[in-house]
């Protein structure tokens, strides 16, 4: 996704009947929005009051400013991914080679669109760790934010999660199939993890 997209653009394409982009490139979307949420509390979290925060506060926001570039990079990656398995899918299949061809050239394809995914919930992990970080020492004007971070990251964990699980039965290497399978049977932690931060940031408000 380049700098020069608007929303507006990105969600007629979303929207179209075309290929890509898909509930993948959402994913990875919605990571973007969680990092920069998370960025745009700790630069709310400055000045005197938070100087013993600093360091963490410093720290948080080099994290979800990097998260944030990675996630307009993944939007990029898993279109040309499903590009890709849209491509097998049409290789000819009229002879016995042309079918085993087509046959390889599916599980590749589907390895690298269930890989995609798969980094935007490792990340969405990561940016929640940074919003659990936060947190404690956000600037209570931007603490909803946290909780909208939080949001946001598990809406990125639970699309990249599907988008992952319904490439898996084109694999064809067991133990990659069982690798990615395990990995986002994990995304279940991260939900009640997300879960705890909007409970605890809504009990702040509402106290």
């Amino acid at each position: 996704m380049t700098q020069t997209d608007t929303i507006a653009g990105f969600l007629d394409a979303l929207a179209a009947k075309v290929p890509a982009p898909g509930g993948g490139a959402t994913a990875a979307l919605h990571l973007g929005q969680a990092a920069a949420l998370v960025s745009m509390v700790a630069r709310y979290t400055v000045g005197p009051r938070y100087a013993e925060h600093e360091d963490l506060v410093k720290t948080v926001c080099e994290r979800a400013d990097a998260a944030r570039t990675r996630a307009l990079r993944l939007v990029d990656e898993d279109m040309a991914a499903f590009r890709s398995v849209i491509d097998a899918y049409r290789l000819p299949k009229s002879t016995e080679p042309e079918q085993k061809a087509r046959f390889l050239a599916i599980s590749a394809a589907a390895q690298r669109a269930a890989a995609v995914p798969a980094d935007v919930a490792r990340t969405a992990a990561e940016v929640l760790g940074l919003a659990e970080q936060l947190l404690p020492v956000a600037n209570s004007n931007v603490i909803s934010d946290v909780a909208a971070a939080a949001d946001a990251a598990r809406a990125a964990a639970t699309t990249a999660r599907v988008n992952v699980e319904i490439n898996l039965s084109s694999i064809t290497d067991h133990s990659i199939r069982a690798s990615l399978a395990q990995e986002m049977n994990q995304v279940d932690e991260l939900l009640v993890r997300a879960d705890t931060i909007t409970a605890h940031v809504r009990k702040l408000l509402t106290s």
